[in-house]
């Protein structure tokens, strides 16, 4: 399974790296309410800090993002499951496929909590810098700005010989 393909479809939701139901469903290769049953039947196993129900006001904000059923609209809100959920997944949907999608899964979120970090390295790093190099930070700085505020040049009269 593509790394990026699953990193797409991670979302961000109420301030945590999220998975909907459908796309889960979709690399399971099971339908959406065979995954809704499984987890409805094993729901001890989903704490809130594991899967939530999407509210409306949440799902009509992410509706552009995504493509509805055929019958004009969910008729359910999406389960959001976040890394934790989609590991205890493996417990419910006990197969083969489910296995191998969750290694993709956790192994896609490892990837981006590790982007994050060197991030925060890299912005820290680049802080420290400017701070022990002020005069030459300020200097990028108005080159940087100085194309973007240079003043359009305008059209004079030639001084000269004219024909």
């Amino acid at each position: 399974m593509k790394l990026k393909i699953i990193q797409q479809q991670i979302i961000e939701l109420r301030g945590q790296k999220v998975m909907l139901d459908f796309h889960l469903a979709e690399l399971y290769e099971i339908e959406t309410k065979v995954l809704k049953q499984a987890v409805r039947r094993n729901i001890n196993r989903f704490p809130p800090d594991f899967m939530f129900e999407l509210t409306q006001n949440e799902f009509e904000s992410l509706r552009s993002q995504f493509v509805t059923s055929k019958r004009g609209g969910l008729r359910y809100m999406p389960f959001a499951f976040t890394e934790q959920g989609i590991a205890m997944l493996s417990s419910v949907l006990n197969s083969e496929k489910a296995i191998a999608i969750n290694i993709a899964i956790m192994r896609t979120f490892v990837s981006l909590r590790q982007f994050a970090l060197n991030y925060k390295e890299l912005n820290d790093k680049i802080t420290e810098i400017e701070k022990q190099f002020p005069d030459i930070y300020n200097i990028l700085n108005y080159l940087m700005d100085k194309e973007k505020t240079a003043t359009p040049k305008i059209e004079r009269n030639k001084i000269g010989f004219k024909k």
